[in-house]
């Protein structure tokens, strides 16, 4: 039988001519993290995207158009699980700069939303694993009440339905989640969903049975439960919750949503209060009803990720440069830190994955 190698990979600010992509082994027993190799060349890869089937991740970056223009761009790389090494298949221009990268289930499509930009671009994978062409791009226009954060469009996130039919964007600027089919390689809007004005949603989390799905909204600081129909492709909304403790008065953003792979749980991450936030589900209705806030052992967690099977929670504070990992205790959601930080140069997104060795 083949054996199951556990990879964490992490994706940083970092200028060209440091490194911003990391790889790590895992060790399941401690929670402990290891540098396994580390790539420099691209500016501000702070996304990443892994499919371990294929071996291949993706990673978003920043560079400069022919004319002078910032704009993004994608690169691919193919890895070696048994060594832990990265290699760089191509690069590509997107569209205007991009914070966000998801691949569909297929593996030949990636999109990219651009924050400033109010754009998200389609890109197509070819069979060896690069990325190719760009295939169409969707301009959001509007705005919403908050008169700084919201005086535009601002797409954060792409997420597809359970059934990988639906791409749904969540519009930070217009406190909008719309859903897109991509029949002909095209977006063609589906439907839409309206978040309570001034939230601000920012990622999006689908419920393990299908039926809810869980929108972190960074502007106010709650999370939205949606009822998901998966037949007419649209949400309707359940309720929304604070991610903050009562009582608290700082500055505040949120940023990552995590659901448990057995459904019992959510997790979102708050900066500035600089905690995990632990809800319990409702699996009946979709509700969530609180269960405790951990500080993060750092600034700023930017994103955070569960490892598979749940036993670890692994988040990347970019403010004060540390990978911290948790203990899972998943028969009460709680997390425990396992007194592990690992020193990274501001990082902001983890994704681990098994591969077979």
């Amino acid at each position: 039988m083949p054996e199951q190698r556990l990879l964490v990979f992490a994706g940083s600010y970092a200028e060209p001519e440091g490194s911003g992509v990391y790889v790590y082994s895992f060790d399941e027993n401690t929670g402990e993290l290891s540098l396994l190799d580390e790539f420099a060349g691209l500016k501000n890869p702070t996304f990443l995207n892994v499919n371990p089937v294929t071996r291949k991740l993706y990673a978003i970056g920043e560079t400069v158009s022919a004319s002078d223009e910032k704009v993004g761009e994608a690169a691919a790389f193919d890895i070696d699980p048994a060594t832990g090494t990265l290699a760089l298949l191509n690069r590509t221009q997107t569209v205007a700069p991009t914070c966000h990268i998801q691949r569909n289930a297929e593996g030949n499509r990636l999109t990219v939303p651009s924050y400033h930009g109010g754009m998200v671009g389609l890109l197509s994978i070819g069979a060896d694993g690069k990325i190719g062409e760009l295939l169409d791009v969707v301009q959001h226009e509007g705005n919403s009440v908050h008169p700084e954060r919201q005086d535009r469009p601002h797409p954060h996130s792409t997420f597809y339905s359970p059934d990988g039919k639906l791409l749904f964007v969540q519009d930070l600027g217009l406190d909008r989640i719309r859903a897109y089919s991509l029949a002909g390689d095209k977006f063609k809007l589906h439907s839409e969903a309206a978040t309570h004005p001034g939230a601000g949603p920012r990622h999006l989390a689908f419920h393990p049975n299908g039926k809810f799905a869980f929108v972190i909204n960074e502007v106010d600081s709650t999370v939205t439960s949606f009822a998901y129909d998966a037949v007419a492709g649209t949400l309707t909304e359940i309720e929304s919750v604070p991610t903050l403790p009562e009582g608290f008065e700082g500055e505040n953003t949120t940023a990552e949503i995590v659901v448990s792979e057995d459904g019992a749980y959510v997790y979102g991450s708050n900066r500035g209060h600089d905690s995990i936030v632990v809800y319990a589900v409702d699996v009946n209705t979709g509700k969530l009803s609180l269960v405790e806030h951990v500080p993060v052992q750092g600034e700023h967690p930017r994103h955070f990720a569960l490892t598979p099977g749940g036993k670890y929670l692994i988040a990347a504070n970019r403010d004060t440069n540390n990978i911290v990992t948790f203990r899972v205790d998943k028969a009460s959601g709680r997390l425990e830190y396992t007194g592990l930080s690992l020193s990274v140069s501001k990082p902001v997104c983890v994704q681990p994955f098994y591969f077979e060795v």
